[in-house]
């Protein structure tokens, strides 16, 4: 199984996953962002688009790592990875569901004023273009099809532990 963790940038995915993995048994993390960092080491370079996702071969590299690491290890893989374009979600999951890999799919969600702080007062990346070039577009995303693709987990008010505690008690209910 995997359990997919989406929301933007910024918003706690990386901890959260980290955390889940803990409370679920049997599971690791799996970075599909590492896929994209390969990709992007390929010398010359791939012709640049702004974003590793956009590269055609991304998103079923993503299915083939995470499908060979389940067949290998088996349990469950905790993915901690922002998808915001509809059509990159819906080519993942048909990847995986043509290997019959079941997916429990979470968004992680903050209000948009909770979202700035958090990105503002990161005290590891420190105040992040990047992360806040993604606010609108998840919005966006989150307004007309990823609220009603995923679990929504509203980390507004809670821990990154009290988010992993829910995504992992979700998972072990079924």
């Amino acid at each position: 199984m995997i359990v997919w963790l989406n929301g933007t940038h910024g918003v706690g995915k990386t901890t959260t996953g980290a955390l889940v993995r803990r409370l679920v048994p049997g599971s690791r993390v799996l970075d599909a962002e590492k896929v994209g960092e390969t990709l992007m080491d390929i010398e010359p370079g791939l012709p640049w688009t702004g974003n590793f996702q956009d590269w055609p071969p991304w998103r079923p590299l993503v299915v083939e790592t995470a499908r060979r690491v389940l067949e290998y290890t088996g349990g469950t893989l905790v993915m901690p990875m922002t998808v915001l374009v509809e059509r990159y979600w819906r080519e993942i999951s048909a990847g995986l569901a043509e290997h019959a890999i079941p997916v429990r799919h979470f968004v992680l969600h903050a209000d948009r004023d909770t979202l700035l702080r958090r990105i503002e007062e990161d005290t590891v990346l420190g105040p992040s273009e990047f992360r806040l070039a993604y606010v609108e577009p998840y919005a966006e995303a989150a307004r007309t099809w990823l609220h009603q693709e995923a679990e929504v987990v509203d980390t507004t008010r809670l821990t990154p532990a009290q988010a992993a505690r829910r995504i992992a008690e979700a998972v072990a209910r079924g």
